[in-house]
């Protein structure tokens, strides 16, 4: 499949010719995944981009009573800082293949490998039966996994360097994904595209 390639400012050229051999694993009969190592290229200008430019903060949950920090930053786009122009033209080119709208941008810094997100599925799931989640990777890979919600084993894929990963149809509410922790890990960046903000 051809990449979303950059000129030296950070857009990308020729968007509409990223998905020209899309390749679809099925999970299950209603839930999907794809996966496109490397559709980004000049990923690290957006990633200097995103690092430097964005807000970013810790936020805290309530587990058991007990207020605990989430082991990574997040940010919002366009709340905790501007979309740049490379990501707005990928959000464009996903627009496209996939015919959704992705109103939701969230980001999440995983600034070495004692950060982590526990398996999960994303909120949209709950009230959107068939809904469409593409996640953008930058910087140094990490270890993402995709397990049954019914139990089972799980798939991994390695994700950093400008892949694409694309969970479509009930796989929010079938199945569960997460980043364990690691060792060892440079820093990545995860720009989660989803179809409706109040349910990122």
């Amino acid at each position: 499949m051809p990449q979303l390639a950059l000129f030296h400012d950070g857009t990308p050229r020729h968007p509409g010719r990223a998905f020209a051999a899309p390749r679809r694993r099925r999970l299950d009969a209603r839930s999907w995944v794809e996966h496109e190592p490397g559709w980004l290229s000049g990923h690290e200008a957006l990633f200097d981009a995103l690092r430097h430019g964005i807000e970013w903060r810790t936020e805290r949950r309530t587990v058991y009573d007990t207020v605990i920090e989430v082991p990574r930053l997040t940010a919002t786009i366009p709340d905790d800082g501007p979309c740049p122009p490379a990501l707005a033209h990928a959000r464009e080119a996903l627009e496209r293949r996939y015919r959704r709208r992705f109103e939701s941008v969230r980001l999440a810094w995983y600034r070495d490998g004692r950060d982590s997100v526990a398996m999960h599925g994303d909120r949209i799931g709950r009230r959107i039966a068939d809904t469409v989640v593409a996640i953008l990777s930058l910087g140094a890979p990490r270890r993402f996994l995709l397990k049954p919600a019914a139990g089972g084993r799980s798939l991994r894929f390695d994700l950093g360097g400008g892949d694409l990963l694309v969970m479509g149809g009930a796989c929010q509410r079938t199945w569960r994904h997460g980043i364990p922790k690691v060792k060892s890990a440079g820093p990545r960046i995860s720009i989660q595209l989803r179809e409706r903000r109040e349910y990122a």
